[in-house]
C-alpha cells in the first residue's frame, strides 16, 4: 500500500509539471481542465488501492468488483492523458511534437514498469496510449501531405519505433514479473519445507532427549551406588572401568540437558521469571554451587564483590545456569593450584560480572566457535577438555533474553576473562519490582 501511494504521487508530480509547462506555453484553460480530470483519476486510483489492500481475498465478488472499477478508472485516466497530449500536439503547428510525445512516452514507460503485475490493466492503458501515439503520428501527415523525404515522415517512422520499443519493454517487464512470482513461490515452498524439517528436528530432539533421560538416570544412580560401595566392595580391577562409566554417564546427562535447553530456546518455550536480583548474592550462590568441582581440581575461586548496591532485572535460575557454565569452563581450562576470580563492578548505568582465569587462553578469530552450536575451540579428537559445544551458545541466548551482552578477552598462555554486562536497576525500579507479586514470565 505504501509503495502504491509513492508511485501515485510520483506520477502525479510529473503530471503537475507537464500541466504547468502547458499552461505557460500553450492554452492555460485547457491545461487546467485536463490536469483536474487526471488528478481526479489519481484520487480514484488511491482509493481503489486502499480497497484492494483491505480486501481479504476470500470473497471473489468483491475482488471482481474492485478489478472492474480499476479497469474503468484505468481507461478514464489513460483517455484523459491521451486527450491532454493530443491537445498539445494540435496547438503545435511547427517544430514537431517533442513535448507531448515525451509526456506520452513517460506515461507509457511508467505503466510498463509499475503495472506489469496486472496484464489486462497494462494492455488497456498501453492500447489507449498507442492510439494517442498514432493520432499524433498521423497529425502532420494529414495536415501537410508531405513527400516521403520530408522530416514529417521521419518523425512518423520514429514514433513507430518508439511504439515497438514500448511494446517490447512492456513484455520484458511482464516476463520479469512472472519470473519473480515463480521465484517467490519457490522460496515460500522451500520455507515451508524448512519449517517442517525444523519442526521434525525439534520434536526428534525433544523425544530422544526425554526418552534417554529416564534410563540414564537409573544407570547413573546404579553406578553411584556401586562407586560408594553400597552394593558391596568393588574389586580393584573394576574400579577404573566403573569410574569411567560414571564419568561418561555424567557427560551424557549434561548433553541431554543442553539439547533440551537448546530445543526449548529455539522453539520459544524456555520460561523466564524476571525479578530484581542482587548480583553479589547471585555470584556467591554460583561459586558455592561449583565449590566441590573446584576443590576436586585443586583450584581456588575468589569473589571480588561490588561495593555499591548492584541489582539487575533477571531470572535467578537461568543466570545461575550461565554463571555455572562460565565457572565450569574457567576451572576446566585452568591448571591445578591456580585461581579463578569472579568480579562484580558497576560501570555507570551498567553492571559487569567477570570470570577471570589464568588458563590456556583462546586464540584470535575463534569467537564464532566459542559461541557456536556443537563447536569447540579445540575440536581435535585428542582435546584435553571435553564438552557438548552447546554451553556457551545457550548462555549467550539466555543473556540476550535479559537484554544483556556476553563477550570475552583472552591471550594465549595468559588467561581468559568472560564478562556479562547488564542494565543496572535504579532505586525506584527496586521498589517497583519488589511490589510486583507474581514474577513476570517471558
Amino acid at each position: 500500500m505504501t509503495l502504491t501511494n509513492q508511485l501515485v504521487w510520483k506520477r502525479h508530480a510529473s503530471f503537475l509539471t507537464v500541466a504547468a509547462l502547458a499552461a505557460f506555453y500553450y492554452d492555460p484553460v485547457l491545461a487546467a481542465a485536463c490536469y483536474i480530470l487526471i488528478a481526479l483519476t489519481e484520487v480514484l486510483d488511491e482509493r481503489l488501492g486502499r480497497e484492494s489492500a483491505a480486501w481479504d481475498g476470500v470473497d471473489s465478488s468483491v475482488g471482481d468488483s474492485i478489478l472492474r472499477r480499476i479497469g474503468r478508472n484505468t481507461a478514464l485516466s489513460a483517455t484523459a492523458i491521451s486527450i491532454f497530449v493530443i491537445s498539445l500536439a494540435l496547438q503545435q503547428t511547427s517544430g514537431g511534437h517533442f513535448t507531448p510525445l515525451f509526456f506520452l512516452f513517460s506515461a507509457s514507460l511508467f505503466a510498463a514498469m509499475y503495472n506489469s503485475q496486472m496484464m489486462s490493466v497494462l494492455l488497456l492503458r498501453l492500447s489507449i496510449y498507442g492510439v494517442a501515439f498514432l493520432v499524433i503520428a498521423f497529425l502532420d501527415i494529414i495536415r501537410f501531405f508531405p513527400p516521403l523525404d520530408s522530416h514529417v515522415w521521419l518523425d512518423f517512422f520514429t514514433i513507430m519505433l518508439v511504439l515497438y520499443f514500448l511494446a517490447d519493454i512492456s513484455l520484458k517487464f511482464y516476463q520479469n514479473y512472472q519470473k519473480q512470482l515463480e521465484q517467490l513461490k519457490l522460496i515460500r515452498e522451500e520455507n515451508e519445507r524448512t519449517k517442517a524439517a525444523y519442526e521434525i528436528k525439534s520434536q526428534f530432539l525433544s523425544t530422544v532427549s526425554h526418552e534417554l533421560r529416564t534410563p540414564l538416570t537409573s544407570l547413573k544412580a546404579s553406578l553411584d551406588l556401586v562407586n560408594k560401595g553400597a552394593l558391596g566392595e568393588v574389586p580393584e580391577h573394576l574400579k577404573r572401568a566403573i569410574g569411567i562409566a560414571a564419568k561418561n554417564g555424567e557427560t551424557l546427562a549434561v548433553l541431554i540437558d543442553d539439547l533440551l535447553d537448546l530445543q526449548r530456546i529455539e522453539a520459544g518455550e524456555m520460561k523466564f521469571r524476571f525479578k530484581p536480583v542482587n548480583v553479589n548474592d547471585l555470584v556467591t550462590e554460583a561459586v558455592e554451587s561449583t565449590a566441590d568441582f573446584a576443590a576436586k581440581l585443586g583450584i581456588q575461586v575468589t569473589i571480588t564483590p561490588c561495593v555499591e548496591d548492584g541489582r539487575i532485572n533477571g531470572d535467578p535460575s537461568r543466570l545461575i545456569q550461565v554463571m555455572n557454565n562460565l565457572l565450569s569452563n574457567a576451572l576446566k581450562f585452568s591448571e591445578a593450584g591456580s585461581t579463578v576470580n569472579v568480579r562484580v563492578e558497576t560501570l555507570g548505568s551498567r553492571i559487569r560480572v567477570s570470570v577471570e582465569d589464568t588458563g590456556v587462553g583462546i586464540p584470535e578469530g575463534a569467537k564464532e566457535r566459542v559461541f557456536g552450536k556443537f563447536t569447540q575451540v579445540d575440536s581435535s579428537d585428542i582435546r584435553k577438555v571435553g564438552g557438548t559445544g552447546l554451553g556457551l551458545n545457550i548462555a549467550k541466548q539466555i543473556v540476550e533474553r535479559h537484554d544483556a551482552s556476553i563477550d570475552y578477552v583472552s591471550e594465549l598462555g595468559v588467561g581468559t576473562t568472560f564478562f556479562l554486562d547488564f542494565d543496572r536497576l535504579e532505586d525506584t525500579q527496586h521498589e517497583r519490582g519488589s511490589l510486583q507479586a507474581p514474577a513476570k514470565v517471558a
